[in-house]
């Protein structure tokens, strides 16, 4: 079986962890498997959600520390190593405007942390345990965490997990808004997929649209905000699907969407 699996089923697509053995550790190999993954499901009509997730007891235990550190390297190619391997995922999903759910399953570590924050929404089995412990090693949060983090906890909490490394368990990370909601283990992907699956059932465009206006306008004004709702709006308004939801509507049944 490969260390990362990437299938489509029914309009949601599925990236695997596949390395239970080593609690989902990734190796530079399986980065590139993950950002190409995204890469297709960007352009991939078929893709209208993206679920995140890991095999066996684990979500992620970050980077395998035996397949990073091995050979000679120099300052610059250990910059190199997160610039053009690593960093590849956040910078995908940075221009996919596609919902993209993680399901967290046991512990997420590290790197592993980073990339379920770099997801749209985090859901949690009871026994995730999350914790950005680079420190713990002396090192720096190298996969985002300084990024994401921050704008979903604030500053000095931010800031408090990242200094210490401490583990936060499944309903603390609900508590403080990292994750959405928490689940038995035993019904954490049944509940993730049941909610990927609304939003796949959802008018794309619209989704697609709210997604990166959100995101465009935690970073702007209120005047530019409103300006590229305004066009969103325009745009959206002259879908097939739009047509479809209000003709749904005023017939009293369900719509059935086609991305148009």
């Amino acid at each position: 079986m490969a260390d990362l699996e990437y299938q489509v089923s029914d309009g949601i697509g599925t990236i695997l962890l596949n390395r239970p053995h080593r609690k989902n550790a990734f190796t530079l190999e399986m980065i590139d498997q993950w950002a190409a993954a995204i890469r297709s499901a960007r352009f991939d009509p078929e893709v209208r959600v993206l679920v995140l997730t890991g095999a066996g007891d684990a979500f992620c235990s970050g980077v395998d520390l035996d397949d990073f550190t091995a050979g000679e390297k120099s300052v610059l190619d250990h910059k190199t190593v997160l610039t053009e391997r690593i960093h590849q995922v956040a910078l995908a999903l940075e221009d996919f405007d596609k919902p993209v759910l993680a399901a967290v399953n046991g512990v997420a570590v590290g790197a592993g942390m980073d990339m379920a924050l770099m997801c749209d929404i985090r859901f949690v089995g009871e026994s995730a345990r999350l914790s950005e412990g680079y420190v713990k090693v002396g090192l720096v949060p190298g996969d985002g965490g300084c990024y994401f983090l921050p704008r979903l906890v604030g500053t000095a909490k931010a800031l408090e997990l990242l200094w210490t490394g401490d583990f936060v368990d499944a309903a603390t990370a609900v508590e403080l808004g990292i994750a959405s909601r928490c689940y038995p283990d035993d019904e954490l992907l049944d509940q993730t997929y049941a909610f990927a699956r609304r939003l796949a059932d959802g008018p794309p465009v619209a989704i697609r649209a709210i997604k990166r206006t959100v995101y465009q306008s935690a970073r702007t004004d209120l005047r530019t905000s409103l300006d590229l709702i305004s066009s969103h709006m325009a745009v959206v308004q002259s879908t097939e699907d739009s047509a479809e939801a209000m003709r749904a509507f005023k017939e009293k049944r369900a719509p059935k969407f086609r991305g148009r």
